[in-house]
C-alpha cells in the first residue's frame, strides 16, 4: 500500500467558482494534498487525480464546457486520462469532459429551461469503480444540484452500449431509490446524473458532491466520492 499524500490538481478555468469548495473539502481528508492547476499550465504537477470543478468556464459562451475544452491544460488531461489516472468532472466540469469526448453523450439546457439548485437523491448503480467503492449498490445519497444545462443525452446505439456495459454511476432517485419521471430535476435521459468512461477511470456528475462534505453544509454524503478516490490510489 502505498504512503500519502494523494496529490489531487484543481483545475482552474476563467469563470470557474467550484475549485475553492472542492479544495477546502479535500483539505479536511488527512491523506489528501489539493492544489490549484491554472488552465494554461504546461504539466499537472505530479498529480494522482484531477478535479474539474464547476462554476461556467469560459462565461459557458457556445455551449457549456465547449470552450474549456481546448485550454492547454486538457491536453495534459487527456494524457493523463488514458494513462489510467482518476479524473473527476464536477457539473461544468462534467460537460468539459463530454466536450472533450472524454465521456459519452452531451448536456443540454434543463427541461423547463430553468436554472435548477436544490437538494438532489441519487441512486448508485455501481461500486466497483474508483469512485463509487465506499458506497453500496442501491444506496440513496443525497447530492445538491446547481445547473442550467445537466439534461444529458446520447444518441440511441450509444445509449444501448452505455447500459450493456453498465457505464452508469448514478440515477436521479426519490428518497426511496424509485428512478421516475417526477424524480428527474432536469429530463437527463434514463436519469443519468453520472457516467464513467469504459477504463472506469473518469466520471462525470451533474451534481455536487464537494458540498456536502461537512455536516455544516448539511450532508456528507459526498465525502464518500473523494474517499474511494484515496483509496484507489493509496492502493496502487
Amino acid at each position: 500500500m502505498r504512503a500519502g499524500p494523494v496529490r489531487f490538481g484543481i483545475v482552474v478555468f476563467p469563470g470557474s467558482n467550484c475549485e475553492y469548495d472542492a479544495c477546502h473539502v479535500l483539505s479536511t481528508f488527512p491523506e489528501a494534498e489539493p492544489y490549484y492547476l491554472w488552465h494554461k499550465d504546461p504539466d499537472l504537477r505530479g498529480a494522482d487525480c484531477i478535479i474539474l470543478p464547476g462554476g461556467f468556464s469560459y462565461g459557458d459562451y457556445l455551449r457549456t464546457g465547449a470552450i474549456a475544452r481546448f485550454s492547454p491544460i486538457m491536453q495534459e488531461v487527456t494524457a493523463f486520462a488514458a494513462g489510467g489516472g482518476l479524473v473527476l468532472g464536477i457539473c461544468n466540469g462534467f460537460q468539459t469532459l463530454t466536450e472533450a469526448h472524454l465521456l459519452h453523450g452531451a448536456l443540454r439546457r434543463n427541461r423547463g429551461l430553468r436554472f435548477i439548485c436544490h437538494p438532489q437523491y441519487l441512486r448508485v448503480e455501481r461500486t466497483d469503480t474508483p469512485f463509487t467503492s465506499r458506497l453500496r449498490v442501491g444506496q440513496v445519497i443525497q447530492i445538491p444540484v446547481n445547473h442550467n444545462e445537466g439534461n444529458w443525452t446520447a444518441g440511441a446505439d450509444r445509449l444501448q452500449e452505455i447500459e450493456e456495459q453498465g457505464l452508469v454511476a448514478f440515477r436521479y432517485c426519490d428518497a426511496e431509490g424509485n428512478v421516475t419521471e417526477a424524480a428527474n430535476p432536469n429530463g437527463a435521459t434514463d436519469n443519468v446524473a453520472g457516467i464513467l468512461n469504459e477504463g472506469n477511470n473518469i466520471l462525470g456528475m451533474m451534481p455536487h458532491p464537494e458540498r456536502v462534505c461537512e455536516d455544516l453544509t448539511g450532508g456528507t454524503d459526498g465525502r464518500a466520492v473523494f474517499q474511494s478516490m484515496i483509496d484507489r490510489v493509496l492502493e496502487g
